[in-house]
């Protein structure tokens, strides 16, 4: 038997092909991928675009200076063909932003009495309306909240990480007032 296998292993038969060294197999992970894939794009699945605004041209509005505001502007230009007008007159659309704020809240304290957890909330409240004033939607609010843990020894680090917080909450926030923007209808 010893005799047979190394027969077969010195000249192999012509019927049965060897894999050979110099073409690649493709690993497993590259078949998973591509499965994943070729599943994904037959179920429909789409990346989320940009959103597109059904008006021509818009306004923002703002009490104050507002980081978010200018984070709405810079998306509104760069994601849709809607243009930012300076003035009420020439807007087809005005959106007010009527208010913005961070909270921040105690969620959990040690036995000890010190700080475990801090609920971050980062709030806007806007209006959209015609250059007359006339609501083109309810008046409404984004309301985003965030968990971050707390540390007396690391002071400055826990610092950068609410303001890192805070920034991704005002930028998920402009996402979500650009998609409720886009489901918007100008006045006939």
């Amino acid at each position: 038997m010893r005799a047979m296998n190394r027969f077969l292993r010195d000249f192999p038969s012509p019927l049965v092909p060897r894999p050979s060294p110099l073409v690649p197999r493709p690993s497993s992970l590259v078949i998973a991928t591509f499965l994943v894939a070729m599943t994904l794009s037959a179920c429909g699945f789409q990346l989320r675009g940009q959103a597109s605004i059904p008006f021509e041209t818009m306004r923002v509005e703002t009490p104050a200076f507002s980081a978010f505001a200018n984070d709405l502007e810079r998306a509104i230009r760069s994601g849709s063909k809607t243009r930012i007008v300076d003035s009420r007159d020439q807007a087809e659309a005005v959106v007010q932003i009527v208010g913005e704020s961070q909270e921040k809240h105690i969620l959990s304290l040690s036995s000890g009495g010190k700080v475990r957890e801090f609920e971050l909330r980062y709030r806007v409240a806007y209006r959209l309306t015609d250059r007359a004033g006339t609501d083109l939607v309810s008046p409404g609010e984004i309301v985003l909240r965030r968990d971050m843990t707390y540390d007396d020894t690391l002071v400055l680090a826990k610092e950068s990480e609410e303001a890192l917080l805070f920034r991704d909450m005002r930028t998920d926030a402009v996402r979500q007032l650009l998609r409720r923007l886009s489901v918007a209808r100008p006045a006939s």
